[in-house]
């Protein structure tokens, strides 16, 4: 079974230079067949880590991590090929295994805790928008419906905002202290946060105190958002053998979707359960009260789970960045990376992410005039056809590279939005044609009405919109999340590829929520604010077509591929060097 000559001589030196390593062996066959493994496994009280990774055609090089030392390990003569393959294979289908004395969790529950709890901080995050049309008749001064939107978005957006703080807080504790740290600590300050807001008093109740809250509370969840993507994402994507890395971590990928969906569904079942008067007078508080549940379920789930393989690999090897902002962001070669991957891959994402979900729903709401339950209903199955989707391309980016899925997105977006927008205005039915804007004598506040012809062709405000053509409407907000389910699937597995483990956490966060923080949190203010101020109901598109031809260009041009990329190769050196 095992070979003779040059590689038994190397292995055997390897002993005595260093007799807490063992000797390498190579395991031919069909068992050559399977791209890479990883596996913890306890043996005499101790905890190990195995990685497995290919070599030459029909050989699987096995590699075992024992505390700080990186070394290889001969598999017993006694053991044969067939029970040797039996039992890596098991540990294949159960990649993680418990040290001794606590449960055992597999790469499935990995999953499952951290994109529940993703999902979950997503659905409180969300859920201020999705009510924003009655909302923001809450917590701001009455008599102009207008600006109450208009400040309540920018509410809204203040949470995006503030976001790359929370990556940058976030992700240096991640980086210092563990990944599963950081995002159970972001959890718990989004889950209170989103909770308080149920039970906030309004405008009319507290006066100027309910705004003022608000936007303290929506700083709050901005910075656990800020912290929870990058933790939950890293956490997974290190979890993950590197030939499946797209499709596992496109599980992650799917939370942000998710959360918009169970969010409108929330809410749709909350206004089927209520009166509308009922509803607008105190149902609404019941989707943010009901966060303290989901998150207290997370939660446990999520305390269940142990740290990240590879970061405890180089935090006990010394390895771990004791400076991650200063080694982030300090370093040109780090810098041109975090510079490269937000105007090349996160700032198109972020637009897109936001054009095809919630500037639709603005879109449709606002300046057509579909009824805002019609709307959400809309949506909302659109959203559910396309989540799948997701996974889709998390695992084609595994096969063809994630560059050319993300700059594809991109480039069909910049020729298709107009066109789109403009089959969406019709399906509406009540031509709506421009919008006209009007300002308050006494505030200064911009009013919007949406404007229509009559008989005369005179323009007249458009009345809600009486039948629209849902299933074209649903159709046309499909296409839209097929574009982003082909930037944002992949997206995940390049952002823990592109930058090493010592400071991934803190590297990838920060690009990944300035583009979608800033560039796309800001795209249903500035689309709803330029529609306003140039009566073009199209105006607003043209920011994310804007930047989505900006990152098709400088992706195309400095994005690397990283889907051949070994992270598992950072905590076993001495496969490299053998290799």
């Amino acid at each position: 079974m095992f070979p003779a000559g040059r590689e038994e001589s190397r292995t055997k030196q390897e002993e005595r230079e260093r007799p807490d390593l063992r000797v390498a062996t190579w395991l031919p066959g069909t068992l050559g067949r399977v791209r890479s493994l990883a596996v913890n496994l306890t043996a005499g009280g101790n905890f190990f880590s195995v990685y497995a990774t290919p070599k030459l055609r029909h050989n699987l090089r096995l590699h075992i991590v024992l505390g700080p030392n990186v070394g290889l390990c001969r598999i017993p003569t006694a053991v044969s090929r067939s029970a040797t393959e039996e039992s890596l294979m098991a540990a294949a289908s159960n990649p993680i295994a418990a040290p001794t004395g606590t449960r055992e969790y597999s790469l499935p529950l990995v999953i499952t805790a951290s994109s529940v709890g993703t999902m979950i901080e997503w659905y409180d995050f969300y859920i201020f928008g999705s009510l924003a049309a009655v909302l923001s008749q809450k917590f701001y001064p009455p008599g102009n419906a207008t600006f109450a939107y208009i400040a309540y978005l920018a509410t809204f957006a203040v949470g995006f905002l503030v976001r790359p703080f929370g990556a940058l807080f976030f992700g240096r504790i991640g980086d210092l202290i563990g990944r599963k740290y950081a995002f159970l600590v972001t959890l718990s300050i989004m889950g209170l946060s989103t909770a308080v807001i149920g039970l906030m008093p309004t405008y009319a109740t507290a006066g100027w105190f309910s705004p003022i809250s608000l936007i303290l509370i929506r700083v709050l969840q901005g910075l656990a958002l800020g912290g929870e993507y990058g933790g939950a994402a890293v956490y997974v994507g290190e979890h993950s053998p590197d030939s499946r890395r797209g499709f596992y971590t496109s599980f992650i990928q799917i939370t942000a979707t998710l959360g918009l969906f169970v969010s409108l569904l929330v809410i749709l079942a909350t206004q089927s359960s209520l009166s509308k008067e009922d509803f607008n007078a105190w149902g609404w508080r019941i989707p943010f009260l009901l966060s303290i549940i989901l998150v207290a379920i997370s939660f446990y789930i999520r305390l269940k789970l142990r740290e990240s393989p590879i970061f405890t690999q180089i935090k006990s090897s010394g390895k771990a960045s004791i400076q991650p902002l200063k080694d982030a962001f300090t370093k040109w070669p780090n810098l041109k990376q975090v510079l490269i991957s937000l105007f090349g891959a996160t700032a198109g994402q972020g637009v897109i992410w936001y054009t095809g979900q919630f500037y639709a729903l603005f879109y449709l709401q606002t300046i057509l005039k579909v009824n805002p339950r019609t709307a959400n209903i809309i949506i909302a199955i659109a959203l559910l056809l396309g989540m799948p989707f997701f996974t889709v391309f998390g695992a084609l980016s595994d096969r063809i590279g994630r560059k050319r899925l993300m700059m594809a997105a991109c480039l069909i977006a910049v020729f298709t939005y107009i066109p789109i927008y403009h089959a969406m205005q019709r399906a509406a039915g009540n031509n709506v044609v421009t919008v006209q804007s009007t300002r308050n004598k006494v505030t200064g506040a911009i009013a919007l009405t949406p404007m229509t012809n009559d008989a005369t062709g005179a323009l007249v405000p458009a009345k809600e919109a009486p039948n629209p053509a849902q299933g074209m409407l649903v159709l046309l907000v499909f296409i839209q999340v097929i574009y982003v389910c082909m930037i944002y699937g992949p997206i995940a597995a390049y952002l823990v590829e592109a930058f090493p483990a010592r400071i991934r956490y803190t590297s990838l966060s920060l690009p990944y929520h300035i583009g979608n923080g800033v560039f796309g949190g800001l795209l249903p203010l500035i689309g709803l604010s330029v529609c306003a101020a140039t009566g073009n109901i199209y105006a607003g598109l043209y920011y994310p077509i804007g930047v989505a031809a900006l990152t098709f260009v400088v992706g195309s041009l400095l994005l690397r591929e990283t889907h051949n990329t070994k992270i598992w190769d950072e905590v076993t050196p001495a496969v490299s060097a053998a290799d």
